[in-house]
């Protein structure tokens, strides 16, 4: 998994967090800390989160490195 990989999954998981605070508790961290729905940057945080969400789509198509067919060493 390289560095863009990992930093959209963790966007992802913030998301997912927020989310579950939302509904569970009705709080919206991301609101909480970066000062409401509306402000700008809440609304980037917002953007990033969904961009990251649209990008991790495209790691459930790719194939995982350890299924991968590993050629046994030829015999001599």
């Amino acid at each position: 998994m390289n560095g863009l990989q990992k930093t959209a999954l963790t966007l992802v998981i913030i998301g997912a967090i927020n989310w579950g605070l939302i509904g569970f508790f009705r709080f919206d961290l991301v609101a909480a800390i970066f000062g409401g729905q509306a402000a700008g940057l809440s609304r980037f945080i917002y953007a990033l989160v969904g961009l990251a969400g649209l990008y991790c789509i495209s790691l459930l198509f790719k194939p995982s490195e350890e299924y991968e067919e590993i050629p046994e060493p030829q015999r001599t």
